[in-house]
This record gives structure tokens, C-alpha cells and sequence, in this order.
């Protein structure tokens, strides 16, 4: 296979994911993938190893890359079928985040998956918005195993009732007007996770019937040796030898504070292995995190030093191990709490091996950025009994680079969703945006400056309740080679200090502000 048909080829089958993307964003119902983006798109080989994926969530896809092959090999595949399953500890990441798979079968025979994985805002927790500072999995909401949610190219309605949260026969007719419009939201952002997979199943099989099926698999496996080769010339590059650092976590929102993250990291002639001996024990809390959380954090950060033209594929991470100690924080073992550990823990696993790495590539590395995805959730059962769940996650501030100050108020690293629009989070929810601004001044200072922090207020219309899961409200994300660390976090609610992991209620008027941290700085301040 040539250099142009290769590239052609990964081109071609890239397309296909973000063709999935598109058809999810425009079929979705709730903001939360429509608006905010909170979903990823993928394709995977027969044996389920990662084929090609679009540039959407990295915690989604670096997660589903590692454990895919768990799914894959625990079902009985068939034509026509398709596999819902939120289970971290099956290769999910935590309960809100819902993968769909469907297998593509080319005359008869089993020969890739495409998959997707959203954000549902209601999953069954006891806490509007299904992010409740948690103790156990159980406490997160509905656990699903892989299931078929589709046999034959028919719903399997008992499995679509159960994610809905209805109750059993629901939905036995046609006819769906006696829902709440809640209910349909739910059905229809599911209904729209098929209909992506449906899109990806139909494009790949044009594909492979244009190379063929036989020559197919060759070229996925020329496409996972030629990212294998790429990557490994770029891991060259980081100075053999072993890099340790360590941070921690706020809190555990159980009353765990100051929770170690430690990674060491062993280079050889390009291959490394992180290895994460003496990170702190699974805590009460829900910061836990399953093995392939932590994974997608360290893949990502050593996607981010190869070239762009490497495919995102099984083979770009081939010369990569991962070590963590079966019940640590980063390993966490069944029924450990994890729903803040997909979104809060994989940001530190990021500013960790970062840091580790800046002791070998200074010159290529940026400093820490805020550090957290700042999450907020809430909603109500309202007196009519209609409910309402929103959740969101809030930017902050970039770590500068040796190049140029942090960019402000943006997604870092292991997300990089879009923040609901305030015309669409007032258009859907009891809830009016007093000030969405950048946080002056909360970059840590340097030769080049972190980014800012911002600033998002909310007053409430109607009574609600709302969970915080947030974090760098106590540590500072560091600054590099001499550079200041950003501001730390804020929340508070009519003024008063909020901790930063915490669930409570509000009354109509009531304020709640949420000031995310800034980045930190790169160099030492240039004094004038």
C-alpha cells in the first residue's frame, strides 16, 4: 500500500466518524448534545482495537479505545443488533456517559463496530442531573452492563423503558404523546445515538465494499503500523531515562483531602511505561476512577506531542504501557463511586504525567492548566410532575506554553465540549444567567501568562437541586520553569462559600456563582 492510499484511506474512514458526529449533534434532543457537544464517535476493528475516531471528547474515546475489547468479546454479535452499556467497570467512564455499538457485517461476516458514547443528563440518580457526590456506583444511577438495545434492527422496548425511566410496558404501543416531555427527550437522544450508528454502519460498508473485504482488514492493519512507526520516532524524542511527579485532589467530597496522584515515567528508545505506584487507595468518595479513565488521560497527553498527520488509531498507542495497582484511585475496583473520576481525576492524571514529562521536554511542555471540568448539576420534580435535569461543565484558564500566554476561559485537555449557550440554557430551564465573564486576573503571572479563569452566575426562577463536583479549589494549578501558579477556584451561593464537592437546594432568587481557576504561568515575570 502506497503512502497516497493510505493517506486516502485514513482520511475516508475518519470522515465516516465525523459524519456520525454530525448526524447525532442534529438528531439529539437535549442541549447537552446538541449544544454542547458532549459525545464522541468511533470505529473499531472485528476483535474491537480502535480503527479511527473523530476530534470530540478524549476522555470518551481514550476510555473506549482501551476496554472496547471487553465489550467486544462479552457479547454474541448479529446483524442488525446494537449494544447499550454505562458500566465503568466494563469500559465506560461513568453512568451518564452512554455507549451504543453496532457491528458492521459485510456478506455475513463480523468485520468491524462503529460506536458512540453521550452525555445524559438523567440516568437515574437520586440527584437531578445524575452527578450526586457520591459513595457508591449505585448512588450514580442505572448500571447497564451490555445490553441489546436493538436485536435485528428492532428496539428491544423492556431495555429503551429501562433507560427512560419508565415504567415496564410503557412504551408497548405506537403512540407516544401520553410521555412527558422529559421521558421523550431521553427516548430521542437514544433514538439519536442509533440513528449515528446506523449512518456509520451504512458508510463503512460502502467503504469497505470499494476496497474490498479482504483487503479491508490489510488496510487497517497498514493504517495501525504506519501510526505505530510515527508514534514511535515522536516517543524517540523524550530523553530515555525515568520522570516522577506528583499532585493531588482537593477532596473526595467524603472528607478525603489532599489525594495523591503519583506517575513515574520509564523511557526507553521510545517505548514508555507509566507507571502509578504510590497513588493514593480508592477513597469513600466518588474521584475514583476505572483503569480505562486513567488510560485515556495518558494517551492523550502523548497524542498531543505527535505529529497531527499520525492516525487515531490502536497502533499510535502501541509502544505505551500503563501500570496501576488493582484497587488505587486510578484502578478502581466495583462498587467504587466514579462519577467525578471521569470528569475531575482524569483532568489530574493529565497535569501529572505533564508534569513528569516537562522534567525531560521542558522546551515542548505548557503549564498546568485549571484543572477541572467545574462541574455543575441540577433540576427538580416540579409540583405538576414534570422534571427538569441540566448539567453542564464551565471552562477556565490555559497553562502557558514556552511560546505564548494560556488562552482564557476555554475546555482543557480531557474535554473539549462547548458551554451551553445562555440563550439555550434560559430557553430550557427555570434559570436566568446574571453574568457570564472572563476572571480577571486569576492567570498566574510569568514571561508568558495562564489563562483566565471565568465567571458564570445563576439565579434560580424556581426551587432546585443542585450538586457541585469541582476541583483546584485549595491546590493552585502550577506554573512551569518559574512561572506563578493560577488563581484557585470559587463557588458560592448568595455570597456564601460552597465547598467543592457538594449537593443542597435552592429557593427561587437564590444566586449561585462559580469562578473557575486560571492556568498557570510559564517562565519568570520579565521585569520591566
Amino acid at each position: 500500500m502506497n503512502p497516497i492510499e493510505l493517506s486516502l484511506f485514513s482520511s475516508r474512514i475518519e470522515s465516516i466518524c465525523d459524519e456520525m458526529g454530525a448526524t447525532l449533534k442534529r438528531s439529539a434532543f437535549s442541549p447537552n448534545i446538541k449544544d454542547r457537544l458532549d459525545f464522541s464517535c468511533a470505529i473499531f476493528d472485528a476483535q474491537g482495537q480502535l480503527t479511527a475516531q473523530a476530534a470530540h471528547i478524549p476522555v470518551h474515546l481514550g476510555s473506549m479505545a482501551y476496554a472496547m475489547e471487553q465489550i467486544v468479546s462479552a457479547m454474541q454479535w448479529l446483524e442488525g443488533d446494537m449494544v447499550v452499556v454505562n458500566d465503568p467497570f466494563m469500559g465506560g467512564t461513568h453512568l451518564p456517559d452512554v455507549t451504543v455499538i453496532a457491528p458492521v457485517f459485510i456478506a455475513g461476516q463480523l468485520t468491524a463496530f462503529v460506536a458512540n458514547r453521550a452525555h445524559h443528563a438523567n440516568i437515574g440518580a437520586a440527584s437531578p442531573g445524575s452527578m450526586p457526590v457520591s459513595r457508591t456506583l449505585h448512588d450514580e444511577g442505572v448500571v447497564i452492563s451490555p445490553t441489546q438495545l436493538m436485536v435485528g434492527g428492532r428496539w428491544c422496548k423492556p431495555v429503551l423503558e429501562r433507560l427512560a425511566g419508565l415504567p415496564a410496558g410503557a412504551l408497548a404501543g405506537e403512540d407516544l404523546a401520553h410521555l412527558e416531555p422529559h421521558t421523550l427527550a431521553a427516548i430521542g437522544d437514544f433514538t439519536a445515538q442509533v440513528s449515528a450508528n446506523r449512518t456509520g454502519v451504512k458508510r463503512l460498508q460502502q467503504l469497505i465494499d470499494r476496497y474490498g473485504a479482504e483487503r479491508y482488514p490489510q488496510m487497517v492493519a497498514g493504517l495501525n503500523d504506519y501510526a505505530a512507526t510515527l508514534a514511535l520516532e515522536s516517543l524517540k524524542q523524550i530523553p530515555d531515562g525515568e520522570y516522577a511527579f506528583q499532585d493531588v485532589l482537593d477532596d473526595d467530597g467524603a472528607g478525603t483531602l489532599n489525594i495523591s496522584i503519583k506517575a513515574r515515567l520509564k523511557v526507553s528508545a521510545g517505548k514508555v511505561i507509566v507507571d502509578f505506584a504510590g497513588t493514593s487507595s480508592q477513597v469513600p468518595g466518588n474521584v475514583n476512577c476505572p483503569l480505562s479513565v486513567a488510560a485515556a488521560a495518558v494517551f492523550y497527553v502523548f497524542r498531543c506531542l505527535m505529529p497531527n498527520q499520525i492516525p487515531a488509531c490502536a497502533g499510535a498507542f502501541r509502544h505505551i504501557e500503563l501500570q496501576a495497582e488493582a484497587g488505587s484511585l486510578l484502578n478502581a475496583e466495583f462498587p467504587a463511586a466514579v462519577a467525578a473520576g471521569n470528569v475531575e481525576t482524569s483532568t489530574r492524571v493529565v497535569d501529572v504525567v505533564i508534569g513528569a514529562l516537562a522534567q525531560a521536554i521542558p522546551q515542548r511542555l505548557a503549564a498546568a492548566s485549571h484543572g477541572s471540568m467545574n462541574n455543575v448539576a441540577m433540576g427538580a420534580i416540579e409540583p405538576d410532575g414534570g422534571r427538569w435535569d441540566y448539567y453542564e461543565t464551565m471552562g477556565g484558564g490555559m497553562g502557558a506554553s514556552p511560546k505564548a500566554d494560556g488562552l482564557s476561559a476555554v475546555q482543557t485537555h480531557m474535554t473539549n465540549t462547548l458551554n451551553t449557550p445562555v440563550e439555550s440554557l434560559e430557553l430550557h430551564y427555570p434559570i436566568h444567567v446574571n453574568r457570564y465573564e472572563i476572571r480577571r486576573h486569576s492567570g498566574g503571572e510569568g514571561e508568558y501568562c495562564g489563562g483566565d479563569g471565568l465567571v458564570r452566575e445563576l439565579r434560580f426562577k424556581r426551587a432546585a437541586t443542585v450538586s457541585l463536583l469541582t476541583e483546584r479549589r485549595h491546590s493552585r494549578p502550577w506554573g512551569l520553569n518559574g512561572g506563578e501558579p493560577g488563581a484557585a477556584g470559587e463557588n458560592t451561593l448568595n455570597g456564601e462559600p460552597l465547598a467543592a464537592k457538594t449537593t443542597f437546594s435552592t429557593q427561587p432568587g437564590d444566586v449561585l456563582r462559580v469562578a473557575t481557576p486560571g492556568g498557570g504561568g510559564w517562565g519568570p515575570k520579565l521585569r520591566k
